[in-house]
C-alpha cells in the first residue's frame, strides 16, 4: 500500500499549534505526525491499524484496485474509508489510491477528535487539521525558489479542513506531471489528495498552469488551489497566501 514518503520530511513545516503534542507514528509504509491536546500515540497506532486493515483486505479481495489508474466502481459494500477513496478518485477522474494518504489521515484524525478537540494530522505531505485557531501551513515545493517561502492560512475552527499536496519533482508518490508542488484545500481530505494528484498530471509546463487550475476548480468539494512551477504560482480559490 503506497504512501507519500519524501526523502526529508522538510516540508512539516505547520505554524500557529506551538501548545499542541506533537508525535510521530509509524506503521509500515504510514508515518504520521500529529499534533493534539495530549499524547495519543497508542491510540494513533491502533487507528492506523484499523484503518489500513480495512484497505488492505479491500485490495485482498479487489487486488486491481492498488495499481488501478482510473476511478473505481462505486461500491455500497465498501468498508468507509475505502468508499471515501472511490468516490474522491471518481470526482477527480483518478484511481482510488490517489486519495489513501489523505484518507488515512482524515479517518484516523476524526476519530482522534474523540480524545482531542484539536488535532493535526499530517501524512507525507497530506495534512487533516480541526483546530480552535488559524493554522499556516508552509508549501514545501522541491527545488523552486518559492519552497518554504509562502504559507497557506487556513481556518479549521468551524469544521475539518484538508491541505494535500503532489509533486512531480518530489517524492515517491506517482505524478504524471512536472509541478513542484500542487496543493488542494478541501472538506474532504481523501478529495484534496486526489484531486491535487489530478491537477499535477496536467501540469507539464509553466503554460499549463492556468489550464490545471481551471479544470481544478470544477472538481465538486475542491475550495482551494495552488500551483508552483519554479519561480511561477497560480492561485485560485478560499486560499491566504502568507509569507513565512
Amino acid at each position: 500500500m503506497g504512501n507519500k514518503e519524501y526523502e526529508k520530511r522538510t516540508y512539516r513545516n505547520l505554524t500557529g499549534i506551538d501548545d499542541l503534542v506533537s508525535f510521530n507514528v509509524i506503521v509500515q509504509e504510514t508515518d504520521l505526525q500529529v499534533y493534539a491536546k495530549k499524547p495519543l500515540q497508542k491510540i494513533t497506532r491502533d487507528l492506523i491499524l484499523k484503518h489500513r486493515g480495512f484497505i488492505e483486505k479491500y485490495i485482498v479481495l479487489y487486488p486491481e484496485f492498488l495499481k488501478t489508474l482510473i476511478p473505481w466502481s462505486s461500491d455500497d459494500f465498501a468498508p468507509q474509508i475505502v468508499g471515501k477513496m472511490i468516490d474522491a478518485g471518481k470526482k477527480a477522474g483518478v484511481g482510488p489510491m490517489a486519495a489513501v494518504a489523505g484518507a488515512v489521515a482524515e479517518s484516523v484524525g476524526m476519530d482522534l477528535l474523540s480524545y482531542s478537540d484539536e488535532i493535526v494530522v499530517e501524512n507525507g505531505g497530506d495534512i487533516f487539521f480541526k483546530t480552535n485557531r488559524l493554522l499556516t501551513v508552509g508549501v514545501y515545493a522541491a527545488g523552486s525558489p518559492l519552497s518554504l517561502k509562502m504559507g497557506l492560512s487556513i481556518d479549521s475552527r468551524d469544521k475539518p479542513v484538508g491541505v494535500c499536496t503532489s509533486s512531480g519533482t518530489v517524492g515517491h508518490s506517482l505524478s504524471l506531471g512536472k509541478a513542484d508542488a500542487v496543493c488542494v484545500v478541501s472538506d474532504s481530505c481523501p478529495l484534496a489528495d486526489a484531486a491535487a494528484t489530478a491537477v499535477g498530471n496536467r501540469v507539464k509546463g509553466k503554460k499549463d498552469i492556468r489550464d490545471a487550475i481551471d479544470f481544478g476548480k470544477i472538481i465538486d468539494g475542491v475550495t482551494g488551489i495552488v500551483v508552483i512551477m519554479g519561480e511561477d504560482a497560480g492561485f485560485w480559490g478560499d486560499v491566504e497566501a502568507v509569507r513565512l
